[in-house]
């Protein structure tokens, strides 16, 4: 267990920076404090992973965007083709009652 300047037990927070990406590490739970204690949980990354992990990042949520339009996308179709066989359905049901 791990505490912070202020005396209270430290937290483990994520970086999400393009310089630490990914890397975990201890800080104050009172984001309203002046704490400044940060001490890192995980070693430091290497070089190669510091270049690649930001445009990996970027990349899955470009792909996260594109599913969320894919999935708009057949939501709407799946009303039209439930439309369309009401269509379909009266239409048959017109013929067949005149």
């Amino acid at each position: 267990m791990v505490n912070c300047h202020c005396g209270k037990v430290a937290v483990v927070k994520t970086s999400w920076t393009n310089i630490n990406p990914g890397r975990r590490f201890y800080s104050c739970p009172d984001v309203a404090s002046d704490c400044p204690f940060v001490d890192w949980v995980d070693p430091p990354m290497c070089p190669r992973s510091v270049n690649i992990i930001p445009g990996l990042l970027r990349s899955l949520n470009n792909h996260r965007g594109q599913i969320q339009v894919l999935q708009e996308e057949r939501a709407r179709m799946k009303k039209q083709l439930y439309v369309s066989w009401a269509f379909v359905f009266m239409f048959v049901a017109y013929i067949v009652l005149t």
